[in-house]
């Protein structure tokens, strides 16, 4: 900076509620987003979770119950935009599906009830959640407290897939403008769309017609398009294992003789993989993919072919690459191995979120931010 010339004025930033903050997926999602922003505070009464947040962003988040809260307590945050990745075992196929009769439906709708009673009022949203929510009577009660408090909606159902990652984990997203903020393509306003389109491109109302409503990925049509899943391993097939390390990840005889006709299988040349769930590790159907060191084998003599392939489970960091978490995400030493591939398996794709997020932040700059204050 040259002598005597004031230094320039810091561009002010949006202040950033991120509530259910998990391991952290939505901050580095707004990281990978380059917007500027501030996460103000994390919300999450999981203590593990936290101390993973804690051990990659040197805060730790608030644990108390946030039921708690009140207008003005959210008030005195200050906060623009609020990111929210509610429990999502009330919508799961395997879960009851009781919605919003499920206690842990019940924080949610709380929050968002806040809203109308706030003097500042948030003005950006963005809400996370499996696929199975937008039919649930929580959603209709969310788009309902959301109109009430004069937002303008645009929902999506979107996987890793449609941005390159060779990953099949579609996801529920929602993201609301209050008035008289906008989309870049309002037309799309209070619609759920299936397309990555709006987030990488313009999309003229001819090509909308194509996906505008739809509540499903072709996932088929988008591998092409995948890195292999050998771009995302902590060590070559190849490579020699230390002895722990080979029994730690290796899938036992046993379970490969009882669930192997059931168990997904994909090679380093695999473009597809199957979501992880926080189950994966502790069983192996149904929880997410295996991997094998050699090429596929005879289908027609596939017990024997899975015997000598010498599966082995994904590692920890091999599943938050494919959640694109960045290189220097880690574990503190003291989490144990089921308690890692828990965390992912609740945790969110970064590289579709980041997306998402650029796009709610499109058309907002830091001039309009003290207009929100």
């Amino acid at each position: 900076m040259a002598e005597g010339r004031p230094p320039a004025p810091e561009i002010e930033r949006w202040g950033v509620l991120e509530f259910y903050s998990g391991i952290g997926g939505l901050r580095y999602s707004l990281e990978r987003a380059t917007v500027r922003a501030t996460v103000v505070e994390a919300f999450d009464i999981n203590d593990v979770a936290n101390d993973v947040y804690e051990h990659n962003f040197g805060h730790r988040p608030y644990q108390g119950n946030i039921q708690t809260l009140n207008a003005a307590d959210l008030d005195r945050y200050g906060a623009q935009v609020w990111l929210l990745s509610p429990p999502c075992q009330p919508y799961t196929r395997q879960g009851l599906q009781k919605g919003s009769a499920d206690a842990r439906a019940l924080s949610f709708l709380t929050i968002l009830e806040l809203i109308q009673y706030m003097s500042k009022p948030p003005v950006m949203l963005f809400v996370e959640n499996v696929v199975g929510f937008e039919t649930s009577d929580t959603h209709s009660m969310m788009v309902e407290l959301l109109e009430k408090a004069d937002f303008v909606t645009q929902e999506f159902i979107l996987s890793p897939l449609q941005f390159g990652v060779p990953y099949s984990r579609p996801r529920y997203y929602c993201l609301a403008k209050r008035k008289p903020s906008s989309f870049k393509h309002p037309q799309f306003n209070n619609k759920l769309l299936s397309t990555a389109d709006l987030l990488v491109g313009d999309t003229g109302a001819k090509s909308s017609a194509s996906f505008e409503g739809k509540a499903s990925v072709d996932n088929e049509k988008f591998l092409q398009h995948c890195a292999p899943i050998e771009t995302f391993l902590e060590f070559e097939q190849s490579a020699e294992l230390a002895d722990d390390q080979r029994s730690m990840y290796l899938v036992p005889p046993s379970l490969i003789q009882r669930w192997g006709s059931a168990m997904d299988i994909v090679y380093p040349n695999s473009k597809r993989c199957c979501c992880f769930t926080k189950s994966y590790y502790r069983y192996v159907k149904g929880t997410g993919s295996l991997l094998a060191a050699g090429e596929q084998g005879d289908d027609n003599d596939k017990a024997s072919s899975l015997r000598s392939q010498r599966l082995r489970y994904f590692t920890p960091r091999e599943v938050a690459n494919l959640h694109s978490f960045p290189a220097n995400f880690r574990f503190p030493s003291h989490i144990t191995l089921k308690q890692r591939y828990a965390l992912l398996g609740n945790s969110l794709s970064v590289a579709v979120v980041a997306s998402l997020l650029q796009y709610l932040f499109e058309d907002c700059n830091s001039d309009q931010i003290s207009e929100f204050k």
